[in-house]
């Protein structure tokens, strides 16, 4: 009988196993998954009980949030690797949909307004704060240079590969991928999203996948690095920047544009005081000096000769 058992056993065990190993997060290395039914697969972000779709990627504010979670609690079911870049994560507030809240804040009571990508786009106040709406990033500009190699790639077959690239690996439509230019070794692609369908991926997700990408940092659950390939050559990149252009200006007040100008007045006018002060003071040397040489000749003019 316990023979026949634990065969039973094992078999439930073989069966149950990629059960378990299949209820993963596909877009999601920090989602939290668990088996509740036959097939069915429910997965949450780490440190909330919030439902992920796992079919698109996940919104930036729920990303960042995720990544402000304690090492300690993050090690039950993060990669051992870890992040390797948390330069301007902060702990955003965000809405149940996923977007950024309008203002946010940190626990010093210091706030500040946000695009829909979590960028800063006011200078930082009080509590008392207000952020009437969040404005939407409608163009991003993403540049970067890929190493050098013994020929230039061809501009088209660029343009074709990252478009695969943004389109299979990020969901995202080519409708949004305005513009891929080419000037090796810098290829800019321009992103542009006036308005987002519900159905559609967001172009300031994609931008921050993409960044984590790029950083050798996934948050794709395969954690697999990111390779683009040209025609069957390897497109190493080397070196990234990310631009926001909102729909509306940013709300920078002029003070801190007054001071810098102020400052470079200052520096302006004691500049050319300091070089008027030193050319009088040369002015006053040449002139003493000529006046003394002029003195002495007509001292030995004056004075008779003992011959």
């Amino acid at each position: 009988m316990e023979p026949l058992f634990g065969v039973v056993l094992g078999l439930i065990l073989a069966v149950a196993s990629p059960a378990h190993d299949s209820c993963t997060c596909a877009t999601n290395k920090w989602a939290v998954c668990a088996q509740d039914g036959p097939g069915n697969c429910t997965c949450s972000l780490v440190g909330s009980d919030h439902p992920l779709d796992c079919s698109t990627l996940t919104s930036k504010c729920f990303l960042m949030k995720a990544e402000m979670i304690p090492l300690k609690e993050k090690r039950l079911w993060r990669p051992p690797q870890g992040l390797s870049d948390t330069d301007g994560i902060y702990n955003p507030d965000c809405e149940d949909s996923g977007v950024f809240k309008a203002r946010q804040c940190n626990q010093s009571s210091t706030c500040w307004c946000v695009n829909s990508a979590g960028v800063r786009r006011t200078e930082k106040g009080d509590r008392s704060l207000s952020c009437s709406e969040l404005v939407r990033t409608r163009w991003i500009y993403i540049e970067l240079t890929h190493k050098r190699s013994s020929s230039a790639f061809d501009v088209p077959d660029v343009a074709k590969a990252l478009t695969q690239l943004f389109e299979s690996r990020y969901k995202l439509h080519p409708k949004y991928i305005a513009a891929i230019k080419y000037d090796p070794p810098l290829i800019q692609i321009r992103l542009d999203q006036n308005k987002k369908p519900r159905w559609d991926v967001d172009i300031a997700d994609v931008a921050y996948y993409f960044e984590k990408d790029v950083n050798n940092d996934s948050i794709f659950h395969s954690n697999s690095k990111l390779t683009v390939s040209v025609n069957g050559d390897a497109l190493a990149i080397e070196k990234l920047w990310i631009y926001y252009v909102d729909e509306k200006p940013p709300e920078f007040c002029m003070r801190q544009l007054a001071a810098g100008i102020s400052a470079v007045v200052t520096v302006v006018v004691l500049t050319a005081g300091i070089g008027i002060a030193v050319l009088l003071i040369l002015r006053w040397l040449h002139t003493r000096k000529y006046k003394k040489f002029e003195s002495k000749e007509m001292r030995e003019i004056k004075t008779p000769s003992l011959e």
